[in-house]
C-alpha cells in the first residue's frame, strides 16, 4: 500500500488577501477552486510539483483563526535564497530567522508560519 501527500489545508479570513500573499511571496498560483454554499476552496500550486496548498474561506467564520502556539509549518525550498529573503524583508513578513541553520520563517496574513530553505547541493 502506498500513499502520496497531495495537499495541506489552511483556513483563511480573507481569501483574496491570502491568495495575493502566496502569489507574491512564494510564486504559488490558483490551480482550481470549489465554490460551495457558504465556502470557497482554492488550491494553490507551483510549477515544480503536484503538492498543493488548499486555502479555505468560510462565510460564517469572520473572526481570526486560533492557531495555538503555531508549532506547525509548511516548508519551501528556493533556488535564490538571498533574493527571496530580500523580497520577504520588503514585504515585512519575516517572523523568525535562524542564521546558524541557514533558514528563516515568514507569516501569511492569517499567522501561518512558512519556512524558507535554500536549495542544498
Amino acid at each position: 500500500m502506498k500513499f502520496k501527500m497531495v495537499h495541506e489545508n489552511y483556513n483563511v479570513a480573507d481569501l483574496d488577501k491570502s491568495m495575493a500573499f502566496y502569489e507574491k511571496a512564494l510564486g504559488l498560483h490558483e490551480v482550481r477552486r470549489k465554490n460551495g454554499d457558504g465556502f470557497i476552496i482554492v488550491y494553490m500550486g507551483d510549477e515544480e510539483g503536484s503538492f498543493e496548498l488548499e486555502l479555505t474561506w468560510l462565510e460564517e467564520h469572520p473572526q481570526p483563526y486560533d492557531l495555538g502556539e503555531c508549532e506547525f509549518h509548511l516548508a519551501f525550498v528556493t533556488d535564490d535564497y538571498e533574493a527571496a529573503h530580500k523580497l520577504h524583508e520588503e514585504m515585512g513578513c519575516i517572523c523568525y530567522e535562524n542564521p546558524a541553520m541557514g533558514i528563516y520563517f515568514i507569516t501569511d496574513p492569517d499567522g501561518y508560519w512558512l519556512e524558507v530553505v535554500p536549495a542544498r547541493k
